[in-house]
């Protein structure tokens, strides 16, 4: 059975009574299986079904949880001893390491994580080599897996992914296992299935295999994780692959207004991959959706902050029943700064402040640098990053020598009163001299985002970003903001004084926004499923920023990012308020924006505009045939 489960559907509830179902028709716990895909939620499910009827013996798991289990019974068919050893993340990169170098390949240009990344990937799709060899990436590929699974084997150790990807082989490899198995669970049940990926289809079917009997719920307009190796099409063509399957749909939604169901079902539609389905509720038509176009991202910022604590004290709303989502971390910037001047208490949800990000950090402290001779603790946080020779103990040394003399430590350097090695010794005076240029621009009165997109330059730290691919998009864009910041602030205060700067920006971030329990809460749309509010605003709903520039390469990830909107509009409960801004800083410059696609296509009679003497000349300029997309 194929249960499609729309948001605020109840779909728990759903799972849950099914396995209270089939216990009170006498079927043993020890033949159910139930599986999510975290240990909260399978946490969850446990407690309810232990509510309800005082049964806790079933086994409800993680899949990574089942691979374990399988694997310790039947490690044996993969060639294994049952006492084998999992590695974490930071082992299993040692032992890519270790091969890379026998291999006689050099760790350049981020090769050892996309290395990891490939690894995983294949083990998730079970492939266990590429297929083809025409560059030399797949060419080291083929050489580095082969000698890391041979390492692992010799060390009778698995990695994370091999708890799927083993357990998947011991089934097709041993007759014997894969029947003990599937006569152990004759009733399988699996939540979210739309988050499936290759191997855990795989372990599905094969389990399956000797009775079909499943039962999975899932929502394939709620698919949003492509990037963690989810695949749509499982749940797309559940029916195709059991074509004796039966569909139940739950439309009925518990949670929001009839006008956010519609709006959100006009949005989904303009998807080809997804299942017809019209979610309606009983809880009344509601308020419209207020609509509201800025000047710019600082009006915007200013705009929702504000209506947040209107609407708060209007409708007597707790202040964590408030949710701010944004497509991209780095635009959480402008709401914390908002926030901070409301003096609105505020979380961040799956990440963290944007002034303690690592990279906004580093620069930070490369700044504070340039505005003083003795601040060694931003001295010993870039001094050898990128690393120029200058290790912890040769950090240590100039502290202990610079204290002796009392002197500054930057002092010392130039003075050259600590021998290091030839290596440190070229390294500190590159670092000495990137000190001083920017020093120089500073004393000039170089206007300061100049100063910081010089600084990000001259450090080389963008080139030591691009070593993680997977997030160097999100990190560039961090930085972008911080030369944003610059230039706003320097524009509202008519100042380049980059002491000022750096002093409202460090007690801006040692606040304790997040000290009470009721505050707004902050957070990525990819943060928000599962969730729901009473009010929500969804921001920066522009082309190239939601959906993202980088997902407009194909239909498929286009059609992900709308799901992506509509998992958001659907957290909303009573109130929701989409925003977008005319005009954008990016790198410090204005760039004229256009109206995202997604607010084209919720239906005009849906909308209430907030700003009515804006909206007439600016709402659908230029609005373009993105139907087919």
């Amino acid at each position: 059975m194929l249960v499609l489960a729309g948001p605020g559907s109840g779909k728990t509830r759903v799972i849950t009574h099914r396995v209270v179902h089939l216990l009170r028709r006498g079927i043993s716990p020890s033949k159910i299986l139930a599986l999510t895909f975290t240990n909260k939620a399978a946490n969850e499910m446990r407690c309810r079904i232990g509510e309800i009827c005082n049964e806790r013996s079933m086994l409800i798991s993680t899949f990574h949880s089942l691979g374990a289990q399988i694997l310790r019974e039947s490690s044996s068919a993969v060639g294994y001893r049952h006492d084998f050893t999992i590695y974490d993340e930071s082992d299993s990169t040692k032992i890519v390491k270790n091969c890379l170098k026998e291999a006689g390949y050099e760790d350049r240009g981020g090769l050892l994580k996309s290395l990891r990344i490939a690894i995983s990937n294949a083990k998730n799709g079970l492939a266990s080599q590429r297929q083809n060899t025409h560059t030399r990436f797949d060419s080291i590929f083929q050489s580095v897996f082969n000698r890391y699974q041979d390492r692992l084997k010799e060390y009778n150790a698995l990695d994370f992914d091999d708890l799927l990807y083993l357990s998947v082989e011991a089934m097709k490899r041993s007759e014997k296992v894969l029947r003990f198995y599937q006569n152990r669970w004759k009733f399988v049940l699996i939540d979210e299935y739309q988050d499936t990926n290759a191997s855990q289809y795989s372990m599905t079917h094969l389990l399956v295999g000797g009775h079909n009997n499943l039962f999975v719920v899932g929502d394939p307009d709620q698919s949003i994780y492509s990037w963690r190796g989810a695949n749509i099409a499982n749940i797309l063509d559940f029916e195709k692959d059991y074509s004796y399957a039966k569909r139940v749909t739950l439309d009925q939604n518990y949670r929001s207004s009839s006008t956010i169901l519609q709006a959100a079902n006009a949005l989904i539609r303009h998807n080809r991959a997804h299942h017809k389905k019209s979610l309606w509720s009983n809880l009344g038509k509601g308020e419209k959706i207020h609509l509201f176009i800025a000047e710019d991202e600082r009006q915007e910022a200013l705009f929702v902050v504000e209506e947040a604590l209107r609407q708060v004290e209007k409708k007597e709303l707790p202040l964590k029943e408030c949710v701010i989502f944004y497509r991209t971390n780095s635009q959480s910037r402008l709401f914390e700064d908002a926030c901070l001047k409301s003096q609105l208490p505020y979380v961040m949800f799956g990440g963290i402040s944007f002034y303690q990000r690592q990279e906004v950090k580093y620069i930070l402290a490369l700044l504070r640098m340039v505005i003083s001779e003795s601040d060694f603790i931003s001295f010993a946080h870039t001094v050898n990053f990128p690393r120029r020779g200058i290790g912890n103990s040769s950090i240590e040394k100039l502290k202990t020598r610079a204290n002796a003399l009392s002197m500054p430590i930057l002092t010392l350097c130039r003075e050259g009163c600590c021998k290091l090695t030839r290596r440190g010794e070229k390294g500190l005076k590159d670092y000495l001299n990137l000190i001083d240029a920017l020093r120089g621009m500073a004393e000039e009165r170089s206007p300061l985002k100049e100063i910081i997109q010089r600084a990000i330059t001259l450090s080389g730290y963008e080139q030591v970003l691009k070593e993680d691919p997977e997030s160097y998009e999100d990190r560039k864009e961090n930085l972008r903001e911080l030369v944003n910041k610059a230039a706003e602030w320097s524009k509202e205060r008519d100042s380049s004084s980059l002491s000022l700067f750096l002093e409202e920006l460090y007690l801006k971030s040692t606040l304790d926004s997040t000290s009470r329990q009721d505050a707004i809460r902050l957070m990525t749309l990819h943060n928000g499923k599962g969730l729901e509010f009473s009010l929500v605003f969804i921001v920066g709903m522009e082309e190239d920023l939601f959906p993202h520039i980088n997902a407009k390469n194909s239909v498929d990830t286009l059609e992900e990012e709308r799901r992506l909107c509509y998992v958001g509009m659907t957290r909303a409960k009573c109130s929701l308020y989409l925003t977008t801004a005319t005009s954008r800083f990016m790198w410090g410059e204005s760039k004229v924006m256009l109206p995202s696609r997604f607010l084209e296509e919720v239906p005009a009679d849906l909308l209430t505009l907030v700003n009515k003497e804006r909206c007439p000349r600016t709402y659908g300029r230029g609005r373009r045939d993105h139907k087919k997309a």
